[in-house]
């Protein structure tokens, strides 16, 4: 059953060139299914990616990590679910968790860790106040 502590989803349906030889989804699809999740969040939250570049930041990922649970097939709509974890001082991690739309079974379920690097030094960077209040902002709304 989809989980209600997430407030955001991003729909993703299944492609044959997502598959593998078994049948099912290749297991590291499942982390570009977090990527486009984690980019939907940011453009719910009021921050794609055009106006962090417009503050002149850039993300690097330093950490990945994914759990299996059950097994996703060709034209299965997912509801990838994604959720601010965790803001630290340069770095931002988000959960996700992969559902099929039909009934409401967990696929996949891990977290990204990125850092915000300033574009022109390549250094990491502050997350800067106005993606710490609109996260805080969309969260609360949820509550």
């Amino acid at each position: 059953m989809e989980d209600r502590r997430y407030r955001f989803y991003h729909p993703i349906a299944v492609r044959y060139a997502d598959t593998d030889g078994q049948g099912h989804v290749f297991y590291g699809n499942y982390l570009t299914y977090f990527d486009e999740a984690g980019s939907g969040y940011f453009r719910a939250i009021g921050c794609p990616w055009q106006k962090m570049q417009e503050m002149g930041l850039d993300i690097f990922y330093v950490d990945a990590h994914c759990q299996y649970h059950g097994s996703a097939l060709f034209e299965d709509l997912l509801h990838v679910h994604a959720t601010m974890a965790r803001i630290g001082n340069s770095s931002l991690t988000i959960n996700c968790g992969a559902y099929r739309a039909a009934d409401g079974e967990l696929i996949a379920s891990g977290e990204v860790t990125a850092v915000l690097i300033d574009m022109k030094s390549r250094k990491p960077t502050r997350v800067p106040d106005v993606i710490r209040q609109a996260v805080a902002d969309f969260e609360a709304a949820g509550e």
